[in-house]
């Protein structure tokens, strides 16, 4: 009686640790870089255990927003004892205040290595500011080394389609 009472205890203690632990993650922003090169702008955010579907990307104001809600995955014969990842997880990334860009052109591809490119093409004029843009993502899953090399510059692989436009008819917001 007395070890069940203790295991009892100590589950209650781990789930609540863990239920810490991801609450903690889901507060601290993603971690992200941005980058410039003479035509667009390329914020690099880590995006681990997400797939394209779990994924929102707007360009805001100045501002390249990112939105993650991760699902777990059920494993067969456990039982989850610590659940100690963040399932909702939230950036962003603020250009430089002269930065004029067209954020309609907007590409976002979700590497195999998880992390989110998103690139923003520079413009003659800026956008306009009251306007907010949904950017989609792809997954690119056949990346290689030698694509992430490759891809430093931050242009997408040869034949890979990842923008669609921002008026779909899907509001996000919700």
């Amino acid at each position: 009686m007395m070890r069940d009472i203790g295991s009892s205890i100590s589950d209650a203690i781990f789930e609540n640790i863990g239920r810490a632990a991801g609450r903690v993650q889901e507060n601290k922003p993603l971690a992200s870089d941005l980058l410039e090169s003479d035509d667009a702008y390329l914020v690099v955010f880590d995006a681990p255990g997400t797939t394209a579907s779990d994924i929102q990307v707007r360009y805001v104001d100045d501002r390249v927003e990112v939105r993650i809600d991760r699902f777990r995955d059920f494993y067969e014969g456990f039982e989850m004892r610590y659940p100690g990842r963040g399932l909702a997880l939230d950036g962003s990334v603020t250009l430089p205040s002269d930065a004029a860009v067209d954020p309609e052109t907007a590409q976002a591809t979700l590497k195999s290595n998880g992390t989110l490119h998103v690139r923003v093409p520079k413009a003659e004029t800026d956008h306009d500011e009251d306007e907010a843009t949904d950017v989609g993502v792809e997954s690119d899953d056949s990346e290689t080394a030698e694509d992430n090399e490759a891809d430093a510059d931050g242009e997408p692989a040869d034949g890979q389609d990842v923008t669609e436009a921002a008026d779909e008819g899907e509001d996000d917001d919700a």
